[in-house]
């Protein structure tokens, strides 16, 4: 499988999008979407796989049940990876994510634990460390306003703990190396780089075993 990273019609896609989000530009533009836009994310996953674990496309509709926002299609196309990693794409370039986003309150428990611990909290600023060397930022979701119960708010890694949250994250505005190949080698270059605060994630805090809300 090929990739061959997304060409001007797929941003220009998004762009047009944004000026008018309704069921009828969506339905009259179909097929732009379908085969310059889904088809690359599609064909990058495959080619990722072997490394990376099966991918996901996540559906284009928003879930507005809940939302003052009535828009009823995202302005962006977004992929999962099973062994870890998010990739999306907009009308403001290319993006890719790592990490764990929103952790459950089994995995907020276990992900406290391990930060507070000498040794396992020294080893995530290390990898944190080491992300950034590498380019992708890192940083904490949802953060708490002081410390969570239990914890000295003197703590030397307080503002780890104070997270619910954690991510490595990069972003590229559109650019010519978006249409060629150059777009898989920076997106495995973030992959690779971030691998290893998903490994520690993975290690210490882990799925939970909570049922889904």
């Amino acid at each position: 499988m090929t990739f061959d990273g997304w060409q001007d019609e797929a941003l220009e896609f998004y762009e047009r999008l944004e000026a008018d989000n309704s069921k009828a530009f969506w339905t009259e533009h179909r097929e732009v979407y379908e085969r310059a836009v889904r088809e690359p994310m599609a064909e990058l996953l495959e080619r990722l796989e072997p490394e990376f674990g099966p991918g996901k496309i996540f559906r284009p509709n928003r879930d507005v049940r809940f939302s003052a926002d009535k828009a009823p299609y995202k302005t962006h196309i977004g992929g999962y990876l099973a062994a870890g990693g998010y990739i999306q794409l907009s009308a403001d370039g290319l993006a890719c994510g790592n990490g764990m986003y929103q952790l459950a309150s089994d995995q907020l428990e276990r992900y406290r634990a391990a930060v507070a611990e000498d040794v396992t909290g020294a080893e995530l600023e290390r990898v944190i460390a080491e992300v950034h060397r590498a380019g992708p930022v890192v940083s904490g979701r949802d953060p708490l306003k002081t410390a969570p119960r239990g914890y000295p708010k003197d703590h030397p890694r307080i503002e780890l703990l104070r997270n619910k949250g954690l991510v490595a994250w990069q972003e590229w505005e559109p650019a010519d190396w978006l249409g060629t190949p150059a777009a898989y080698r920076r997106i495995t270059a973030f992959l690779r780089a971030s691998r290893p605060l998903k490994d520690w994630l993975d290690d210490h805090v882990g799925p939970s075993a909570l049922p889904p809300r």
